[in-house]
């Protein structure tokens, strides 16, 4: 009656700014931080990797099947040029956190 589509998987994201900062959350449960590659322009970021399957044993039916697998990426268009050697990253409890400098527009003259 029904048959399965061809999912494409986009992690979940959050992006904010601060004053010195623009910060991206990703929640990437299952996903091993081997498998995350991270790409940084100064106008944009490039998130993009694989949550390999865990698939149950070979003659196993499925009942209910959301968890999505295989390989996902997301581009992100950011709000401000960043300074693309100020960039962290952070991977933790399944949760991956960018943290990327903005450039100051206004230069500090020291005396």
């Amino acid at each position: 009656m029904f048959s399965f589509s061809k999912r494409v998987w986009k992690p979940q994201m959050d992006m904010f700014v601060t004053r010195y900062e623009v910060i991206i959350q990703a929640a990437m449960s299952g996903v091993s931080k081997d498998n995350i590659l991270i790409e940084v322009s100064d106008k944009a970021v490039r998130i993009s990797g694989d949550r390999k399957s865990c698939g149950p044993e070979p003659t196993a039916t499925y009942r209910l099947a959301e968890i999505q697998f295989g390989k996902f990426e997301r581009v992100l268009y950011l709000p401000c040029v960043i300074d693309v050697s100020r960039v962290a990253a952070k991977f933790q409890n399944g949760f991956l956190t960018l943290t990327l400098g903005k450039i100051s527009r206004i230069k500090e003259v020291f005396p």
